[in-house]
């Protein structure tokens, strides 16, 4: 058998988060992903990234973004490492980057730069607001564009300060977003024989999450605004509710859940209460039913309303990141990836969430430059041109 993605070659230059969130998507699904990197730079900045390493010049952060990759080191503005970007170019099937806006047209990295060495490369740019207009050169992180799109007055507590999200979402969202419009182009090449640029900006990514409440603003004037205890704007209930020891998540948003949620908790007199019977009734009502079903709810513990609600009424357990990771459903399911690190150490990682029909690969995140030597060797450079190009810095 084969990985879906075997026979795929994909260049990429790429750094911290969102380009190798999205080439490492494609390289657990057997794609071939070199990696260029800058030598005297010290290469992809995750891999300074702490607070825990793996021997110099790696870390866990690199290795959460970079396993199953090959790592080519190459200086782009030297005119010989110009010449072997093209020669690998003719070779793949795609090129993807997530540099500054304007460094694609000063790096020649563009479809039209790059079309005579193989007319059918995708060229698929991420970067912070595209490669055009007044903030192409501008650089941007995933907590700019969750600041800038409203994400962050929409997290949180009504009374407490604006909040992102836990974790770098955009640059993730980016990533796949970028993968699949990536595999989109190379379809289309491979149909019609021409390639083209794809670009992603992680600020068009951010705008776009905001989907319905964007559609409730543009065409009704109506802000969403915060709603305590991480509640729907709208479906009722559907939020955080205290417990005896901690809190639930309970989702009875429609309307035979709410009534089958009333039931199994032993509360039957909400579902007949004209303040709550009708899902309009809950939502205008939202601030009467919350201290109600806190009271009844506070009485047992998390343990005791999963075991009674759980797959029959949406619900979940509010953990913890060690409990979530330690939790027996979780580990049941096997989830996680035991990568054996060159260094040694048995690295436990993530598992890729895409289940086939045989394991997908599992080898680290490449040392700098690990791979440089061979994939020099399949472009026809010999062992001599090979130590000359070393010499003069250009790998």
């Amino acid at each position: 058998m084969t990985l879906p993605l075997d026979g795929l070659r994909i260049v990429s230059i790429e750094h911290w988060a969102a380009g190798p969130y999205g080439s490492g998507q494609l390289a657990d699904l057997g794609a071939e992903v070199i990696k260029i990197e800058n030598k005297r730079t010290g290469g992809d900045a995750c891999r300074a990234a702490g607070p825990y390493f793996l021997g110099d010049a790696d870390s866990h952060v690199f290795q959460t973004f970079n396993r199953n990759k090959r790592s080519l080191t190459l200086d782009l503005k030297h005119p010989e490492g110009r010449a072997i970007l093209l020669r690998l170019v003719a070779t793949a099937d795609a090129l993807m980057h997530n540099l500054r806006g304007d460094q694609a047209d000063k790096l020649q990295l563009t479809y039209d730069d790059l079309a005579s060495a193989n007319p059918r490369i995708v060229c698929a740019h991420i970067s912070a607001y595209g490669r055009e207009g007044e903030r192409r050169a501008w650089p941007g992180f995933d907590y700019l564009m969750q600041a800038e799109a409203g994400l962050y007055s929409l997290t949180g507590e009504p009374d407490g300060p604006p909040a992102r999200f836990g974790l770098s979402m955009i640059d993730y969202m980016t990533g796949s977003t970028t993968s699949t419009a990536l595999l989109a182009g190379i379809l289309g090449a491979r149909s019609t024989g021409r390639g083209r640029d794809i670009d992603v900006a992680l600020f068009d990514v951010a705008m776009y999450q905001l989907s319905y409440p964007a559609a409730w603003y543009l065409n009704e004037g109506y802000v969403t605004e915060r709603v305590a205890r991480s509640a729907h704007p709208y479906a009722v209930p559907s939020q955080l509710f205290k417990t005896a020891d901690g809190w639930i998540v309970v989702m009875a948003q429609e309307q035979h859940f709410w009534e089958l949620f009333c039931d199994l908790v032993d509360r039957p007199d909400l579902k007949r209460d004209q303040r709550f019977a009708q899902p309009q009734g809950r939502f205008e009502n939202r601030d009467a039913l919350t201290p109600l079903l806190d009271a009844h709810l506070g009485m047992h513990d998390t343990a005791h309303w999963m075991a009674i609600l759980g797959g029959r009424v949406p619900c979940a357990p509010v953990y913890d990141l060690a409990q979530a990771l330690d939790s027996a459903f979780f580990r049941g399911r096997g989830r996680t990836q035991n990568v054996a690190h060159r260094s040694g150490k048995n690295l436990e990682l993530i598992a890729n969430p895409v289940r086939l029909d045989e394991p997908l690969p599992d080898r680290p995140g490449p040392a700098i430059g690990e791979d440089t030597e061979d994939i020099l060797g399949e472009l026809g450079y010999d062992a001599a041109a090979i130590v000359t190009l070393k010499d003069t810095g250009v790998v």
